[in-house]
């Protein structure tokens, strides 16, 4: 299988997470709003046999910062993207994006022709007077936390029921759509990217709704652009609406999703891009790889320094540890950022170790900080919190986080476990943080039974045998 690696940039200030697959002509991939390059993960594989797929979350989702300007029009976006582009040195390249970026990538070419070898575009929206007044005043609702997780009922029926009506909000028999689904593990891949972005969806999803559409043909566009939409894409209708294009575009329907990339790839391959350059990894944060026999994948770290690190702090169960005086922070493997494990994730200690180990190990840590295990029953601790037909992980998980402000353990709502805190730890703001944590810690009760399962007497703080050196080519 071709390798995907995870990778942080700054762009002007900002810090943008990319993905990263294959090797050969550089393909730059933008994402749909409101989801991030993880949506392209299969695709990435399959193009990355032949081409280097490179794609960014774009500013305010996924894990890149949003720009500074809540304000920012479409025109911000495609300035980022160069900026973007410029910090990895990559000079041209080949583009694909689809929906929104599609959008962006249209006016990114409109203002950067000469970045571009080929562009391919899936769907590209063009409404009418009517249709995108109607989107400026419904299509994107503040989502902000509420005290007591109201925000995520809302949340979970609003990308539920987008892939059953278009527009998500006009519930009518004439907006239905052919590709309606339930699938739970699908909507909470959607519903976790809305999280993570927050009210931040806004910006950049407006500034896709605002922008100007295809330009004047007589402009002068030089560089090929395709675009193609399929069977129960709900934009496959606008095709029909791209009546005048540059002659270097093409617009045409297709049958399916497959052969709406088969055709992008190959439209891409006849104006091939240059190879983009290495990877230039950041000195405070990145992911690095480990192969053990239980554990093959990515791990997430984080400094407030470039290292070298005295100390390796491991991230409790779905909590953060504060980067202080040096330190480096390592999410364990199925937490935060870091892959899970390969298969059933161990409760015996010995396991975690070998992999927290040679990560830190490769970061040039010298010793390991091993978290206090959670007060509790793992069991009780650390509920199912499996995606459902209904969305009723998402308020457990949000009453758990609430809960564990105000009890210890917080399953154990009485006087005698009463927690002092202060107000602001019960702020929406904060309980949100908290369960975007809490449901990334996807091993956490594996992980709470393997630090109660450490040797009896194994100092909190323990020194690892350091490799020769570190391996830079292993960061990322």
């Amino acid at each position: 299988m071709t390798e995907i690696t995870r990778h942080f940039v700054e762009v002007a200030g900002r810090m943008v997470h990319y993905r990263r697959c294959g090797a050969g002509p550089a393909v730059l991939m933008v994402h749909q709003s409101p989801r991030s390059s993880a949506e392209y993960e299969g695709l990435m594989r399959e193009w990355g046999k032949t081409h280097c797929c490179i794609a960014p979350d774009t500013a305010g989702f996924g894990h890149s910062d949003p720009l500074p300007d809540a304000d920012a029009d479409i025109d911000d976006f495609s300035d980022a993207l160069i900026g973007f582009c410029d910090a990895i040195g990559l000079h041209r390249t080949a583009a694909y994006g689809f929906h929104s970026g599609g959008i962006i990538l249209a006016n990114t070419l409109r203002r950067h022709a000469q970045r571009f070898t080929a562009v391919a575009i899936g769907g590209y929206a063009l409404w009418t007077e009517d249709e995108a007044k109607a989107f400026s005043q419904k299509y994107l609702p503040p989502f902000r936390p509420s005290d007591f997780g109201e925000h995520l009922t809302w949340l979970w029926n609003r990308i539920l029921e987008q892939t059953w009506f278009f527009p998500w909000y006009q519930t009518e028999p004439g907006a239905a759509l052919s590709v309606a689904h339930d699938d739970p593990v699908r909507v909470d891949a959607v519903v976790r990217e809305m999280l993570d972005s927050g009210d931040a969806y806004r910006t950049g999803y407006g500034a896709v709704l605002r922008a100007p559409r295809l330009g004047d043909p007589d402009h002068g566009y030089e560089t090929p652009l395709l675009v193609t939409a399929y069977d129960g894409d709900p934009l496959q209708d606008h095709i029909d609406r791209l009546t005048r294009l540059p002659a270097s575009w093409t617009a045409r329907k297709v049958a399916t999703p497959a052969e709406h990339q088969q055709q992008s790839i190959a439209w891409l391959d006849r104006h091939p891009a240059p190879v983009p350059p290495p990877v230039r990894p950041m000195p405070d944060r990145g992911f690095v790889r480990v192969d053990t026999a239980d554990f093959d994948g990515l791990i997430h770290w984080q400094s407030d320094a470039g290292g070298p690190f005295d100390c390796a702090h491991i991230a409790a169960p779905g909590m953060a540890v504060e980067l202080t005086g040096g330190a480096l922070r390592i999410d364990p493997p199925g937490h935060g950022l870091s892959d899970d494990w390969n298969g059933l994730r161990p409760g015996d200690f010995a396991a975690w170790r070998k992999v927290l180990e040679a990560a830190a190990g490769k970061l040039g840590a010298r010793h390991i900080a091993w978290p206090r295990p959670a007060i509790g029953e793992s069991e009780r601790l650390f509920p199912d919190l499996t995606p459902d037909r209904f969305g009723h992980y998402l308020q457990t998980g949000w009453q758990v986080v609430r809960a564990q402000v105000m009890f210890e353990p917080w399953y154990a709502a009485s006087t005698g476990h009463a927690r002092q805190f202060a107000p602001e730890e019960l702020s929406p703001k904060r309980l949100a943080i908290a369960q975007r944590a809490l449901l990334r810690a996807r091993a956490a009760r594996s992980w709470h039974d393997a630090l109660y399962a450490r040797p009896a007497g194994d100092a909190p703080i323990t020194p690892i045998d350091m490799p020769a050196s570190a391996a830079p080519e292993d960061r990322q």
